[in-house]
């Protein structure tokens, strides 16, 4: 029972991380709060229903709705942030919501209000035996896509020359300009793998939920930016941190609270937010920035 309660709180965690870590790694180098997020997951869970529906073998279904995240994710920055490039942040978040609210209106007009669902595979619904211990499929897989996703971004990050530059920025952007890196390049990047790990991520919330609808998003990213100031709003291992640690709390609290307290969990998780930040005011892994004098 314990060996099962760490999976789910990994599992969880793993898409909360994920879905922080995109939000990180604009706000790090724009500065800005992307609420439009969530609306990522929704394109990529109603793409991987578009594919299934025209005879996609799953494996391709997946895959067109992670790179359906990214493209919306370019799209997005394309045409609705980079023409409001310079303005206030009071400017860019009015903006982010405007297209947040923009998508659920299609999706909910041109698709439908009602969730839709997906037949998931046979075999991810599936477990298997270790030892004493019964192991579910589909968290086992979204553990093991969320390590490995998180690897391959900290290898991009560290060793590409693009990574390279997007880390630089996050600490110092003028300097990076001034230095000949184009910005546009470096801003489509992070809003290219801010798209990338929200569809994996939507990949997993569906592979849970086996149902798509036009708010699918908003919860899952609503905790991620949660995840993502008790990590360190900015901050890239703190926003893997903090959707961790959000994770294991939920999962906890689900499994140990008593009935009657149990429509208070999510008010409960808040005020433990509230306690980490009263002790660790910048968050669990601060952001690096360069302090001008």
């Amino acid at each position: 029972m314990v060996a099962q309660q760490i999976i789910n709180a990994v599992s969880l965690g793993g898409v909360y991380a994920l879905l922080a870590l995109g939000l990180a790694i604009v706000f790090s180098i724009v500065g800005l709060i992307n609420f439009a997020h969530g609306e990522l997951m929704t394109v990529s869970g109603y793409a991987l229903l578009a594919s299934l529906f025209l005879g996609f073998p799953f494996p391709a279904a997946v895959l067109v709705a992670v790179a359906c995240g990214a493209l919306a994710a370019v799209a997005m920055e394309r045409v609705a942030f980079r023409p409001m490039r310079g303005a206030s942040i009071t400017s860019l978040l009015l903006t982010s919501f405007a297209v947040s609210s923009l998508l659920k209106v299609v999706f909910q007009n041109g698709v439908s209000a009602r969730p839709q669902a997906i037949a998931m595979p046979s075999w991810m619904t599936g477990a298997f035996s270790l030892g004493d211990f019964t192991i579910g499929v589909g968290p086992t897989i979204s553990i093991v896509v969320s390590v490995l996703a998180l690897i391959a971004l900290e290898v991009f990050l560290r060793r590409s020359v693009t990574g390279t530059a997007m880390r630089a920025a996050a600490e110092d952007f003028d300097v990076v300009r001034l230095l000949g890196i184009p910005a546009s390049r470096i801003i489509a990047t992070a809003f290219l793998l801010s798209g990338l790990l929200a569809g994996l991520a939507a990949m997993l919330w569906v592979a849970q939920r086996a149902s798509v609808d036009p708010l699918m998003g908003f919860t899952p990213v609503l905790k991620a930016f949660i995840a993502a100031v008790v990590g360190g709003l900015g901050s890239l291992p703190g926003a893997v941190a903090g959707g961790f640690l959000l994770g294991v709390i939920e999962v906890f609290l689900q499994a140990t609270l008593p009935a009657a307290a149990a429509p208070y969990r999510d008010a409960i998780v808040l005020s433990g937010v509230i306690a980490v930040l009263l002790v660790r005011p910048q968050g669990l892994i601060p952001a690096v920035r360069v302090q001008r004098s």
